[in-house]
């Protein structure tokens, strides 16, 4: 006979676990979940990284102000990044501003 413990276990532990079941095995998956350490939270609340292809990291950033910032420290946010990943390496950003982020970010608005 089996005996199964009854008490109340906590929701996140098991979403956590079915999260890295399921995510993608792939860098930008990596750089998407290791971003937030790397970068902070003021630049993690205005840009996401949205793709990578041969080691550029395209950065959806919530306006040209932010693109142009984070063009700016490019080198420094590579460096970071590159100390967390361990599936293949970032070379450089492309920051885009403007509609990827709006489109990917943005809440849903209610029906009017």
């Amino acid at each position: 006979m089996t005996r199964f413990n009854r008490s109340p276990r906590s929701l996140s532990n098991a979403l956590e676990v079915l999260a890295q079941r399921v995510a993608p095995q792939t860098l930008l998956a990596e750089v998407q979940g290791t971003w937030p350490d790397a970068v902070g939270s003021a630049i993690y609340g205005r840009a996401r990284p949205v793709a990578e292809r041969a080691g550029v990291l395209t950065v959806a950033c919530e306006s040209s102000v932010w693109a142009q910032e984070l063009d700016l420290m490019g080198d420094a946010i590579v460096e970071r990044l590159n100390e967390r990943l361990t599936m293949g390496r970032i070379a450089r950003l492309r920051c885009m501003a403007g509609a990827p982020y709006e489109q990917v970010y943005e809440a849903p608005r209610g029906r009017g």
